[in-house]
């Protein structure tokens, strides 16, 4: 059974021989390689692409370890597109997994300190090699955002195309579940979008498969690709990062619920470090917040999503179900997918309280940032009472501007717009894209 990712093969398409290299990253397991080698695969097949004009390989597999020394990856690579007459789709999955090798002959104690990173060889080097070629269209696949997102600018600048591969998003997994849209959202916000476990029918199976992935594939890989000698704050600040999913915090507050609640001292430093680490390694994914009126950024206070909800349920064994977080994290995720930046944000108000003048903080859940302009986007199960409503809205009435301020709610309600220009919309439309209505215009 296969689960379609058009999105993305159409996505790749556009960027076939283009002269850069594409770059897929993303969480592992997350469907990156079926992607490339199944899927797009198949793609250009149907678009009468033959056969033998893939060049394919997988560096997780063991019987290609040899192939993670960067020299002998380009000699094979090379040999399979020796034909110049022809072109070469060049498939390489988990490229992070290439070692960097030094030069030959060459010795180190003769070169300063400064240059001696010029002196080995990486797969960076190799990719531009390969890139260089005219009849070599080449894609990669990475699971690791610090060996490969952060570095695309510096190795590749203009001459490496990323594109970052999410779980399934609620759209690609209704379309493959053939559930009814209720049905299909309790189904998602409890067990998210791996692949793997879309595709179990067991529910008891999908619990197992997805803590055994986050403890024994995601957790020890970090433990071990980092060589951190106790794993125990690490994993205490997972459970407490996802326990506290759409609520604002930041190192100092997590170094303390660790230190005090679960008896682990540890340090802000520290906790800030191994938070860039759960970011890198595709768990989690970082909001920034953002005064509307001030217009500058809060550096130390952000909200911490899962990126995806199955894995993160799991990991606290389907405790702490707050169908308003999950839903508030799904929206998150959604709106990063379509590769718009957000922010949280804050608008602070001036009222009178027993006769004196305060300053209040109200929150907005997104703001999102589309070009030269940007919408408001509130997530709220309901607004059943005028009171309900007042609530969710105060913050938005409140920028004193005229972006397009939006409220989704939990369930499947059309969108419609209030006398202030507020406009709600339930959140499977929302995520469906139902309606022909577009948000961010």
């Amino acid at each position: 059974m296969n689960i379609q990712r058009n999105e993305y093969v159409e996505r790749l398409y556009a960027k076939s021989w283009n002269g850069k290299v594409k770059i897929i990253t993303g969480l592992r397991r997350s469907g990156k390689s079926y992607l490339l080698s199944h899927l797009y695969k198949q793609f250009l097949i149907n678009k009468g692409i033959e056969e033998d004009s893939f060049v394919q390989i997988d560096l997780e597999e063991k019987a290609n370890i040899a192939y993670r020394n960067p020299n002998t990856l380009y000699e094979y690579v090379m040999a399979k597109c020796a034909d110049k007459q022809r072109k070469y789709y060049v498939f390489i999955d988990e490229i992070q997994l290439c070692t960097k090798v030094k030069a030959p002959d060459v010795d180190l104690s003769q070169v300063p300190e400064e240059d001696r990173e010029l002196l080995y060889v990486t797969f960076y080097d190799i990719l531009n090699g390969f890139r260089k070629q005219p009849n070599m269209d080449v894609y990669v696949t990475g699971s690791n955002s610090k060996m490969l997102s952060s570095d695309i600018v510096t190795y590749f600048r203009d001459r490496g195309s990323e594109i970052k591969v999410y779980p399934l998003s609620f759209a690609e997994f209704y379309a493959f579940s053939g559930l009814d849209p209720y049905t299909a959202l309790g189904q998602y916000l409890a067990y998210g979008g791996m692949p793997l476990a879309v595709l179990e029918p067991n529910e008891q199976e999908k619990r197992n498969y997805l803590a055994d992935l986050h403890k024994n594939v995601y957790m020890k890989d970090i433990v071990e690709r980092y060589k951190l000698k106790d794993d125990l704050i690490i994993d205490s600040l997972t459970d407490a990062v996802y326990s506290a999913v759409g609520s604002l915090s930041n190192p100092h507050k997590f170094a303390n619920t660790i230190t005090s609640v679960m008896s682990l001292p540890t340090t802000d430093p520290t906790i800030k470090g191994y938070l860039t680490l759960l970011e890198d390694a595709y768990l989690i994914s970082v909001a920034a917040r953002y005064d509307v009126k001030g217009k500058h950024y809060f550096e130390n206070i952000k909200k911490y999503y899962a990126m995806d909800l199955g894995l993160r349920n799991a990991r606290l064994n389907f405790r702490q179900q707050e169908r308003s977080h999950l839903m508030e994290n799904m929206l998150y995720n959604e709106l990063i997918r379509k590769g718009y930046r957000v922010d949280v944000g804050v608008v602070e108000v001036q009222q009178m309280v027993n006769g004196k003048r305060q300053q209040a903080q109200y929150e907005i859940d997104f703001i999102v940032n589309t070009g030269f302009n940007q919408v408001y986007i509130q997530s709220a199960l309901n607004i059943d009472t005028p009171e309900k409503r007042e609530q969710e809205t105060f913050s938005l009435r409140h920028t004193r501007d005229s972006f397009r301020k939006i409220v989704v709610l939990d369930g499947n309600s059309l969108p419609w717009t209030d006398s202030d220009g507020v406009t709600y919309i339930g959140i499977i439309p929302f995520l469906l894209n139902e309606t022909n209505y577009d948000f961010f215009k």
